[in-house]
């Protein structure tokens, strides 16, 4: 127990611990979905990876679920050193002052998977990554969930549909802006809290990928489901800066080949993943899934777009550009 302590205390100060003889390197990764989620199993994925790649010369600890921290403290937790990874949502780096990554939160930037891997696999999203090293971070790799669709207790056929329905969101400017843009009323809250709140009707309904919404079983507590597609949601996998820069170089290249490894895994699965969740959440006959026509979705574009301009002053007007090149988008012609 007091080895224990010291290695935590040692990484704590940014020194290297790996002078104690026959003690793993004890990487701590905690996350605030669950296992069977495309994020929980690729984390799970990661712990198999490195442990294998590494000879047993690292110990990965997986904490699903909000275990150790909700979405607030996780943040903070990893900037002191007390946990050593995590893969936050792209929302939580605003509130960090690394307001490039709530790019990712605009309606309809990206128009399904190929646009998107174009930026995160690419060197926009490189560039994204190298903004957290200022704050004590090193970001290794973006991992997808999936693209978002709304819920609420009444049928969503038009942006109007939302108009004046507390929507449960995560900590963001941007979406809140998205969801002023359709009338909606966004309720920042804590990803663990969702449940209860949309059962209890301290909200009406929210957004999110078909796996997140599946697993925590949202849609037990939803009547009704439109697969929009307006947004995306993706996480960043961060290190603690300090205890990153202090592993031995041959172990560090082994953690980079598994996190290369664990970030295919990650995409591949996510797609399959939320398709399996939507017909799970269809067969349970709780929620009803709506799939909009295609003016019916670019009612919702026309509306939600032009939210980027409002956010051109918070995330940068050159980036918003840069992805629209990479991407071909053109908001003028919708």
């Amino acid at each position: 127990m007091k080895l224990h302590s010291m290695l935590f205390g040692l990484i704590a100060l940014g020194l290297t611990p790996f002078a104690v003889a026959q003690q793993p390197i004890v990487i701590k990764f905690s996350h605030v979905v669950a296992t069977e989620t495309p994020k929980g199993k690729a984390a799970e994925f990661f712990k198999k990876r490195a442990e294998e790649l590494t000879g047993g010369k690292v110990k990965v600890e997986v904490y699903p679920n909000s275990q150790l921290y909700k979405d607030k403290e996780e943040m903070e937790a990893l900037q002191l050193g007390a946990v050593q990874m995590l893969a936050p949502s792209l929302a939580k780096f605003g509130p960090l002052g690394v307001k490039e990554f709530e790019v990712f939160d605009l309606p309809f930037i990206f128009d399904g998977y190929a646009d998107l891997h174009k930026v995160t696999k690419g060197p926009i999203g490189a560039g994204i990554l190298k903004k957290l090293d200022s704050k004590g971070i090193i970001g290794l790799a973006f991992w997808d969930n999936g693209f978002k669709s709304f819920s609420a207790n009444t049928p969503i056929r038009t942006p109007a549909d939302l108009k004046a329905k507390k929507l449960r969101i995560q900590s963001s400017k941007v979406l809140e802006e998205q969801m002023r843009s359709i009338g909606a009323l966004p309720q920042v809250m804590a990803f663990s809290e969702a449940y209860q709140a949309l059962q209890t009707g301290v909200v009406d309904g929210t957004e999110n990928p078909h796996s997140n919404m599946y697993t925590q079983k949202m849609h037990e507590v939803q009547k009704h489901m439109a697969v929009t597609d307006h947004g995306y949601l993706g996480y960043a996998v961060i290190v603690n800066k300090k205890f990153w820069d202090g592993l031995p170089a041959d172990v560090r290249g082994q953690l980079d080949a598994a996190m290369k490894e664990s970030t295919e895994y990650a995409n591949q699965i996510a797609k399959e993943e939320n398709d399996n969740s939507l017909e799970g959440i269809r067969k349970s006959g709780k929620t009803q899934v709506y799939v909009p026509t295609a003016d019916e979705r670019l009612a919702f574009k026309r509306v939600m777009v032009p939210v980027h301009k409002k956010m051109e002053g918070r995330i940068g007007r050159e980036l918003i550009d840069a992805i629209y090149k990479e991407t071909a988008f053109d908001p003028s012609k919708l």
